[in-house]
């Protein structure tokens, strides 16, 4: 199964702030069985968002991801860009709109803010693209969304780390079965990859694994990561690279 990860912000592209959000996206994307194909970064634009969301689409991937732009202020975009390039109508979500009034005056409750009222800002972050489904946002304001579109699940979740990490973790994953791919990491211990490959594309075509190889400079060790659907087939590739001479420490 293949997705793909699309994060969405001028920051991003300036370098100011670092994509780390991608990352740790990918990570629990192939422990649930996804290989992911590609990750794209675009800037806070209505017309670049929906150029690139219709382009992923087109790929035709089991899952699409999209991370960043939910917010109150202008540049953030995100919700009007994906309903426009599933050509849907954004609409108001009475649900998300009293999630949103209660966060705020729990916020001023607590005395972080000075005004709980509702103003446009806040309400924009209850528009939805018509048809989906609200995810709920633990750790912040502003819902994600759900929405099934021509097979492909797509999700739309803050760019904030801590928002889009407890959104993956208590929204998506849950909606992405139970199949799980099984990874490990093992330091091989030799001095150059080249005598390490022929190797690894024997392993390949023998077992039901993928293989990624980090060196790590020229020296003693090279860092790969095999993954796999169960730990026994993981243990039979190594075994078998065992077998033609490689000798392996757990972990990097």
């Amino acid at each position: 199964m293949f997705a793909e990860i699309l994060t969405i912000g001028d920051e991003l592209l300036t370098g100011n702030t670092v994509d780390s959000n991608s990352a740790f996206i990918a990570q629990k994307l192939t422990e649930r069985g996804y290989w992911v194909r590609r990750k794209t970064t675009v800037g806070d634009d209505v017309g670049e968002i929906k150029a690139v969301v219709r382009e992923i689409l087109g790929r035709k991937p089991e899952v699409l991801v999209i991370s960043g732009g939910l917010g109150p202020t202008h540049d953030d975009v995100t919700m009007m860009a994906v309903a426009e390039a599933l050509e849907r109508k954004l609409v108001l979500c009475e649900e998300c709109l009293e999630r949103i009034r209660k966060f705020y005056r729990e916020l001023y409750e607590k005395g972080l803010i000075d005004d709980p009222e509702l103003n446009e800002g806040r309400k924009k972050m209850a528009y939805l693209p018509e048809g989906a489904e609200p995810l709920e946002n633990t750790e912040g304001a502003a819902p994600g969304a759900y929405i099934e579109h021509e097979g492909v699940k797509i999700f739309v979740l803050p760019g904030m780390p801590r928002e889009m990490k407890a959104m993956l973790e208590e929204e998506v994953m849950p909606r992405l079965g139970e199949r799980r791919f099984i990874q490990r990491k093992l330091l091989a211990e030799i001095t150059d990859e080249s005598k390490l490959a022929p190797i690894l594309i024997k392993a390949l075509k023998k077992f039901r694994v993928r293989i990624h190889s980090s060196p790590k400079g020229f020296g003693r060790y090279i860092g790969i990561i095999v993954f796999g659907e169960s730990e026994e087939e993981i243990e039979r590739a190594k075994a078998f690279m065992e077998s033609r001479g490689i000798r392996f420490e757990e972990g990097w």
